[in-house]
């Protein structure tokens, strides 16, 4: 296990974020960045970059999975509208934009806790996830 080599230490608490690649849907492929390993307080910047699709536009969902817990939906955001939508416990301190020019998505965290250590996916959602949620 990763992140029992990095509990350890005693001076400095360090995140391991793993991203994984959700997969691919159809023609659609998402390719999201590699893992880093954060201290507490510093932020962290996710991709996720779509390719194979055509301009017609995806929701792309953002979920996370802390070690031993249940999947969580974080938030999502249609490809081309830069209009995120957040789980109602997700709105302070998680934040999705988009670049249009290179097709990519971000998930930012800011100001990161002992909670936020997490494996994070990217994946595109078929409908809009039923959960409390806030644009």
């Amino acid at each position: 296990q990763q992140w029992q080599q990095y509990s350890n230490y005693n001076d400095n608490l360090l995140f391991l974020f793993s991203f994984i690649l959700a997969g691919v849907w159809s023609e659609i492929k998402l390719e999201q960045s590699p893992s880093e390993v954060k201290r507490p307080g510093e932020r962290v910047k996710m991709s996720c970059i779509l390719s194979g699709y055509s301009p017609t536009s995806y929701d792309i969902g953002w979920i996370r999975q802390r070690p031993g817990r249940a999947l969580e939906w974080i938030g999502w955001m249609s490809t081309g509208s830069n209009s995120a939508r957040y789980a109602s416990s997700f709105q302070s301190r998680f934040i999705i934009t988009e670049e249009d020019s290179s097709r990519s998505q971000y998930l930012e965290i800011k100001s990161l806790t002992a909670e936020d250590s997490a494996v994070y996916f990217c994946a595109r959602i078929s409908t809009e996830p039923s959960v409390d949620s806030h644009s």
